[in-house]
């Protein structure tokens, strides 16, 4: 059986935000099962909670940002990653602005700070969206889909025509032991003449070789090169898994994804949610009759009954 999860004590994560350039910070928050995960903007007047819901995203076009009403959050993905890749259900993440910090541009400074903070099992139990029937959702040449499977998994294909990415393929089994070494250090990468168009206008401002992996037309610019030799597609499957946080719960089938970006995994999310013929939420082993039924969540009874 597997139970939901939160940290054991609060920690702080800082640094820049990758579009103002300015310091970010978030401060990562234990919570009670069934809570889930919520971004509290701090700075505004009555600090709004934005739930991280598929719901909440108002833009998917170069980073996932939740927002409601007139509080938004943006960049939020690789955060999410690090939280989903480590099993951590339920945490509320107090932002002190508009942005959460790049970092590096991974996951792996947030997997690090969650480890020190440590992990806490909830004595509830953790449901998953169990694929029954095959889903895809296609956009041009670009495609998604889910299949039915044992065990987690994401296959992910990306199709650049620069020299250093060209095909990539990478097959990840979903297991919380290998996200921090096979997925969490990927790099987000940008190149030159849109990193240089989007300044020119104000965005990215606060990206570097120190957050990003950045191309020109020949080959990679930072000095000390690449951290994987397909750490680009493995940067795709991070923000996936941080996109699919969104969803609630984990999603136990084979999901590939052909050319995919924040837009078609938001597309995907939409999809599967409306089509519920294609999945059940599943929670092993809980019968109605075990005693603390009756005080989750009941959208999870629902699906139980």
């Amino acid at each position: 059986m597997q139970f939901q999860q939160t940290i054991k004590q609060k920690v702080v994560c800082t640094g820049i935000g990758i579009h103002s350039g300015r310091p970010a910070r978030v401060v990562i928050n234990p919570a009670p099962a069934n809570s889930g995960l919520t971004f509290v903007r701090t700075d505004l007047p009555g600090r709004p909670i934005i739930p991280a819901r598929s719901s909440r995203v108002v833009d998917s076009s170069m980073a996932t940002t939740l927002g409601i009403k007139d509080a938004y959050v943006s960049t939020v993905e690789h955060l999410l990653a690090a939280l989903a890749g480590l099993g951590i259900d339920n945490a509320r993440i107090e932002v002190a602005g508009p942005e959460v910090p790049i970092v590096d541009g991974s996951a792996a400074p947030f997997v690090s700070w969650l480890k020190q903070a440590g992990i806490k099992v909830l004595r509830w139990p953790r449901a998953s969206f169990h694929i029954q029937k095959p889903l895809e959702v296609v956009q041009g040449d670009k495609w998604i889909r889910v299949e039915p499977a044992s065990q987690p998994r994401v296959t992910y294909a990306i199709d650049f025509p620069h020299p250093c990415i060209g095909r990539q393929q990478y097959a990840y089994q979903v297991q919380l032991n290998s996200f921090a070494r096979q997925i969490a250090p990927a790099r987000t990468f940008g190149f030159l003449r849109d990193v240089q168009r989007l300044q020119a206008n104000g965005l990215a401002l606060g990206g570097s070789l120190d957050n990003a992996i950045v191309l020109d037309d020949h080959g990679v610019l930072n000095p000390d090169g690449l951290r994987f030799a397909d750490e680009f597609v493995r940067h795709k499957i991070l923000d996936l898994i941080g996109d699919l946080a969104l969803l609630g719960w984990p999603v136990l089938g084979h999901i590939r994804v052909f050319k995919g970006s924040h837009a078609l995994h938001q597309q995907f999310m939409q999809a599967l949610l409306e089509q519920q013929q294609t999945w059940r939420l599943s929670i092993p082993e809980i019968q109605p009759t075990w005693r603390p039924y009756q005080q989750l969540p009941r959208r999870v009874r629902i699906a139980m009954a």
